[in-house]
């Protein structure tokens, strides 16, 4: 069982650091620094692996946790191509399939859009530490959003990784 150290805040909206200080020494939960290192791994020289580098059998000690975004337009939309089953266990909707604009949640969604866009913009790695009400909760998270790219410049997929303080 890991320790987690992170502080309460009022709002998920607060962010720690930001994309231009991604640091993985700061990413907490031993599973996403895990899935960093496989990242870290299949991108080699490059600034980010492709898809094609992603082995879905290589992520099985994540697969629950696990979101896959297919980047759509400019400005970006998001067809969710993979909502881990943990996730939406703990959310209670199911996002495969669906584009983010469907997420129920309206303070969430747009959180989640900011943070999806500014990857892929940037094409740089968010870790964020942050805070959400579910069922009347206040639940501490932790995220990982990894730019993937066909072309090695423009992020076309993102690989995220979503824990909940007691996953």
């Amino acid at each position: 069982m890991h320790t987690w150290t992170f502080p309460i805040r009022e709002t998920h909206l607060d962010w720690i650091g930001m994309p231009d200080d991604f640091d993985p020494s700061a990413i907490v939960d031993p599973t996403l620094q895990r899935l960093y290192g496989y990242w870290n791994e299949r991108r080699a020289a490059r600034a980010m692996p492709a898809r094609a580098d992603i082995d879905p059998l290589d992520l099985g000690f994540i697969l629950g946790h696990l979101v896959l975004a297919e980047v759509l337009g400019d400005p970006p939309r998001f067809l969710i191509r993979v909502h881990g089953t943990e996730i939406t266990q703990r959310v209670g909707y199911e996002l495969t399939g669906k584009v983010l604009d469907e997420l129920p949640q309206n303070d969430f969604r747009r959180l989640t859009q900011q943070s999806f866009t500014t990857v892929v913009e940037t094409g740089v790695p968010i870790h964020r530490l942050r805070d959400r009400v579910l069922d009347g909760k206040r639940l501490q998270y932790e995220t990982l959003i990894l730019p993937l790219s066909k072309s090695g410049t423009a992020v076309d997929m993102l690989l995220v990784g979503l824990r909940y303080k007691d996953a």
